[in-house]
């Protein structure tokens, strides 16, 4: 059996998508795909008073490029986007923890491609502080025929998938005989039920980065993502 995620890259993602890296085996990249204005690929948001607010990387609006494509466009973004961590949760019990962290990674390298920022977060963030062990990989190490879903299920045929995890919102386009023709299993990933913590400023909104979750719980932070299920807590040390 091998359980593989394929996701595109996205800033500082939700919790859902590290839930979904946790439950895989490989979890592939797949960011030699068109490139999406106003999604996920080069934002986030976090919790402040009142709502929430975006953290955006700039890189402009051109279409024409895949995800891997696209280049960061030099300005100040970075100390912004520290600032405003820092800002709206320095006093966060565990925001501490991390901020060396946060420093290296808006300070200590110049970022020029939304790839390889994101995709360093984001396995960083399993490593070191979720204690996720899923193996990474992106999908242009693989040749790909087709287009959309065949292509897709050309890369998970690749890789050698038996199970292929993938969110809700992936029913408005699969074809479920199409997978079960190639011998492999769909998993449909569920994110309801997660357990809420104490967040500033309420109400409660799930749907905010995961950075939320480690500044208010820590090593805590695995519970609240996959934890709860099976009642697994993580102490802080």
């Amino acid at each position: 059996m091998k359980r593989v995620a394929i996701i595109q890259s996205n800033y500082i993602p939700w919790k859902g998508y590290f839930d979904i890296i946790h439950d895989a085996d490989l979890f592939i990249f797949y960011d030699d795909i068109q490139f999406t204005k106003n999604d996920w690929r080069n934002r986030n948001k976090i919790k402040v008073p009142g709502g929430t607010l975006w953290l955006s990387v700039p890189v402009g609006s051109n279409l024409n490029r895949l995800i891997n494509e696209v280049k960061i466009q030099n300005s100040n973004w970075n100390k912004k986007h520290f600032k405003t961590l820092e800002q709206y949760y320095c006093n966060a019990p565990y925001f501490k923890l991390y901020k060396d962290f946060l420093k290296h990674v808006y300070f200590g390298q110049k970022w020029e491609n939304l790839s390889e920022l994101n995709h360093y977060l984001i396995k960083h963030i399993c490593s070191d502080f979720l204690n996720i062990r899923t193996g990474f990989d992106v999908s242009w190490n693989y040749e790909l025929s087709g287009q959309r879903l065949d292509r897709l299920l050309d890369l998970l045929i690749k890789a050698g998938a038996t199970e292929y995890i993938t969110g809700p919102s992936a029913r408005e386009y699969i074809d479920e005989t199409k997978f079960e023709e190639k011998g492999i299993k769909l998993m449909w990933k569920d994110y309801s039920g997660y357990p809420e913590y104490n967040q500033f400023h309420p109400p409660f909104i799930h749907g905010v980065s995961i950075l939320d979750l480690l500044f208010h719980t820590g090593n805590n932070a695995p519970y609240y993502i996959w934890g709860w299920r099976n009642n697994i807590t993580v102490t802080n040390a």
